[in-house]
């Protein structure tokens, strides 16, 4: 089952210590690619991954990367990639899961989801479900005419 976030039944503020690590919309920045690959290595070890699809250069700078932080330390981040002038998609999210209290992989999405509504985003495609999507306001799934069967929230 395919998903996403509905942004206009979402009301998340932004509330986490955030930078455009690189924006494709503003080609102002470039991503430090040593330190995201990091803490890509650090969430798939923590995840037990036998094996991962690695991140390529250009999956850094062709998409929107936003980089959070603990302490002005870079401790996780989202590639999220612009689709059309209506959907963005979550492309990767990883965290390095030094403190795990901070519920970064909820608290980011969440935080996306101000971001890209601020920006006038109708949608965050998610891709296939997860459990944990069903927790957000807004939450979609969609049927094989692309069209929403369940609606959350």
């Amino acid at each position: 089952m395919y998903t996403r976030i509905n942004l206009s039944k979402s009301s998340y503020k932004v509330t986490l210590d955030w930078s455009w690590h690189y924006q494709v919309l503003d080609l102002w920045s470039n991503p430090d690619i040593p330190s995201l690959n990091s803490i890509y290595q650090q969430y798939c070890a923590h995840k037990k991954f036998e094996s991962v699809v690695p991140i390529f250069y250009n999956e850094y700078v062709d998409n929107d990367v936003i980089g959070y932080y603990h302490n002005k330390e870079l401790v996780a981040f989202s590639i999220m990639r612009i689709l059309d002038d209506s959907n963005v998609e979550a492309v990767q999210f990883a965290w390095d899961y030094k403190n795990p209290e901070l519920r970064l992989g909820i608290e980011s999405l969440q935080n996306e989801c101000a971001i890209y509504k601020s920006m006038d985003f109708e949608y965050i495609q998610l891709g296939e479900a997860q459990e944990y999507f069903k927790q957000f306001d807004g939450y979609e799934e969609l049927g094989p005419d692309g069209q929403p069967t369940r609606l959350d929230r």
